[in-house]
């Protein structure tokens, strides 16, 4: 499974990339704002910085919700790095613009996943990554994870090619049980990452084998 993370601030995206495992980056307008970068020169600028960063894939997010609206922005975006995965919304329009993009050798990354069925419609489409948010579904007492695996499984009966990225990922178990149930992706905060490295045996191993190594070296 491939680690994505989800924030626009560059540090972070630096210590994601330096500890070995990231493979790319997902962001969106309300990450570009709690990072200070508004206006869009400055968003487009910030995307490249990102894009020099990290040798994957880096998901930008459009605002239009109109079909004109939206491949006017992808097409913008796309130029940016080839890097650059055009995000586009589930809807009507956003799954018009999906096929488009996809017809025309942009790739696209399609959010807003909250059932089988948007996800089986931005297969059919092209996208290339597809996001369910499984922290927002589990929110309304649904089961997140199981609806990663009845995508796993369609997608995988129907030989689709769209990678399931599992956003909305709130802690390290979320990634675990997303790698379980089949997902392609995850995409999360530094912190959820992170959080796998910790483990209370492994602190009580190492300080029992340091405290064993400083007795037999005084």
């Amino acid at each position: 499974m491939k680690f994505f993370v989800d924030t626009a601030n560059l540090s972070q995206i630096k210590e994601a990339n330096d500890l070995g495992v990231l493979d790319g980056v997902t962001t969106n307008p309300s990450l570009m704002a709690k990072e200070g970068i508004k206006g869009r020169d400055n968003i487009m600028a910030h995307y490249k910085a990102i894009c020099d960063l990290v040798d994957g894939d880096i998901s930008a997010e459009v605002i239009a919700t109109d079909f004109n609206g939206m491949i006017s922005e992808g097409k913008e975006l796309a130029k940016i790095d080839d890097k650059i995965v055009v995000k586009v919304p589930m809807i009507k329009d956003g799954v018009m613009a999906l096929k488009w993009f996809s017809s025309n050798g942009i790739k696209t990354n399609c959010t807003l996943i909250f059932s089988a069925g948007q996800a089986i419609l931005a297969a059919k489409a092209g996208a290339t990554y597809m996001s369910p948010f499984i922290g927002r579904i589990d929110d309304m007492s649904w089961d997140g994870m199981e609806l990663i695996g009845q995508i796993a499984h369609i997608y995988g009966t129907q030989g689709y090619e769209t990678e399931i990225l599992a956003a909305s990922i709130r802690n390290p178990l979320h990634i675990v049980k997303a790698a379980e149930m089949g997902a392609d992706v995850c995409t999360c905060p530094l912190s959820s990452i992170l959080g796998l490295l910790y483990h209370p045996l492994t602190d009580i191993g190492l300080a029992n084998f340091l405290a064993d190594h400083e007795k037999v070296n005084r």
